[in-house]
C-alpha cells in the first residue's frame, strides 16, 4: 500500500506552528484528521484539527491490569499508547454490508457503497503502523479482499510519532516493530519537547507534497543523530520482552499443557484483549429485518475468541471452556498466524496486558508454556 519513495533530503525541522499548518493542509486536502487526545481520563484517538487538541502535558502509566493518566509531562506525544488503535477506523467495530428492499417484483439486494472517507492518522506509534501492515495481509490478500478496508486503507495518510520513551507493558523491541519505524509511513515525527520542535522524516511523495506546501527547513545531521539516540534509549526502557526464537514451533506442541487450565482460572473471558489488540480481526454477522417484512440488512461486527458463539457450528459450541478459548487466542496470535500470514500476529504494544482486568501477561504465559514444553 506504499505511495512510493521520495528523494533526499529526507529530514526536515518542524516547529509547533508548522505542525498546525500541516494539520490544516491535511484538512484542506479533504482528510479527516485522527490523532491522540484526552477523553474519558485516557489518551484516545479522535478527530483533531490543531495542536490544541493534542494531549500536551499528559502521559500515561501502564502496568498489568492498570492504566493511569498523568499530567505535568513535557511535549505533545509523551504518552505510551492510546487506548485503541487505528483498527477502529479501518476495520470498524460495526460495518454495514448490504440491504435488501422488497418491491412488486421481489427482493433486491443493494450492496453498501464503497467507503469514501479519507483518514489522516496523526501520531501513530511504530507498533501501530506495523499492525496496519499486518492487517493489510489479512484483508488485502487475493482472492479474499475486503473492499471496504481496501478503500479506506488506500486513501489513508499515515503520520508516525517515533517513540522516545517506552512503558512497562511495551515489548515491541523484541517483536521487531519499534521503537522506531523505518518505512511504511508518509511522514514520521520525533519530538524534541524541550525545544518545542520535531524532526520530520518524509517517507513518500505524498508526504513530500504536504511538507513542500509548509516550507520546512532541512534538518541538521546532528538533530537526526539525536533523534536516533532517543529512539535507542526507548529500546532500553522496554518493560517486557518476548523471546520469539522457535516460539511458534514450541507453542505448537503445548496444546495439552496444564498451563492452559492455570490461565483459565484467572481469565474472565471478557474479550478486552481482543478489543484493544490492533491486529485481531475476528468478526461475526448479524441479519436484521423490518417488522413490515419489506426490508432486511446485514451487518458485520467485531467478535472475539473469548465468546462461545464464535465457535458455534451446527450441533453446538466447539470451544466450550475458557481454557480452550484462551488457547485459541494465544496460539493463533503467536503460532498459527505464522502459518497463515508468514509472520506473528503480535506487535508488542502491550495493550492486552494493560487492559486485562486481572493482569494476564502474554509474555509471561508464552514463556511459561515454552518452559513447560
Amino acid at each position: 500500500m506504499s505511495a512510493g519513495t521520495t528523494t533526499a533530503p529526507t529530514y526536515r525541522t518542524l516547529t509547533v506552528p508548522q505542525l498546525d499548518q500541516l494539520l490544516s493542509a491535511l484538512c484542506k486536502e479533504g482528510y479527516l484528521t485522527i490523532g491522540p487526545t484526552v477523553g474519558d481520563a485516557a489518551i484516545v484517538y479522535d478527530e483533531i484539527r490543531s495542536t490544541k487538541d493534542l494531549p500536551r502535558g499528559y502521559t500515561d502509566e501502564q502496568e498489568a491490569g492498570s492504566y493511569r493518566l498523568r499530567e505535568n509531562a513535557q511535549g505533545y506525544f509523551a504518552y505510551i499508547t492510546p487506548v485503541q488503535s487505528a483498527k477502529q477506523y479501518l476495520h470498524p467495530p460495526r460495518q454495514h454490508l448490504w440491504e435488501a428492499v422488497k418491491d412488486s417484483e421481489g427482493f433486491h439486494i443493494l450492496p453498501d457503497p464503497p467507503a469514501n472517507t479519507r483518514y489522516a492518522f496523526v501520531g501513530l506509534r511504530p507498533c501501530e503502523l506495523r499492525a496496519i501492515e499486518i492487517q493489510d495481509r489479512v484483508f488485502l490478500t487475493e482472492p479474499f479482499v475486503a473492499q471496504h478496508y481496501k478503500a479506506l486503507r488506500q486513501a489513508a495518510f499515515l503520520i508516525v510519532a517515533q517513540c522516545t520513551r517506552a512503558g512497562a507493558t511495551c515489548f515491541c523491541q523484541s517483536m521487531g516493530t519499534g521503537p522506531a519505524a523505518r518505512g511504511g509511513f508518509d511522514l514520521a515525527l520525533t519530538e524534541f519537547p524541550e525545544e518545542a520542535t520535531f524532526l520530520l522524516e518524509i517517507g513518500t511523495p505524498r508526504g513530500q507534497a504536504i511538507v513542500d506546501a509548509i516550507g520546512c527547513a532541512e534538518a541538521p545531521e546532528e538533530m537526526v543523530e539525536q533523534a536516533r539516540a532517543r529512539q535507542s534509549q526507548a529500546a532500553l526502557q522496554m518493560g517486557r520482552r518476548l523471546d520469539t526464537e522457535e516460539l511458534p514451533k514450541q507453542l505448537g506442541s503445548s496444546y495439552s499443557s496444564g498451563r492452559w487450565e492455570q490461565i483459565a482460572r484467572r481469565c474472565l473471558s471478557c474479550g478486552n484483549c481482543t478489543m484493544v489488540c490492533p491486529t485481531c480481526f475476528c468478526t461475526n454477522v448479524e441479519d436484521t429485518a423490518s417488522l413490515t417484512g419489506d426490508h432486511a440488512g446485514r451487518w458485520q461486527r467485531w467478535d472475539s475468541c473469548f465468546t462461545s458463539e464464535l465457535s458455534y457450528i451446527h450441533g453446538g459450541v466447539v470451544r466450550k471452556s475458557t481454557a480452550s478459548r484462551y488457547r485459541q487466542w494465544l496460539l493463533h496470535k503467536l503460532c498459527t498466524w505464522h502459518e497463515q500470514f508468514g509472520e506473528s500476529g503480535c506487535v508488542g504494544c502491550g495493550r492486552c496486558i494493560t487492559w486485562c482486568p486481572v493482569g494476564i501477561d502474554i509474555t509471561e504465559e508464552a514463556q511459561a508454556l515454552r518452559q513447560a514444553h
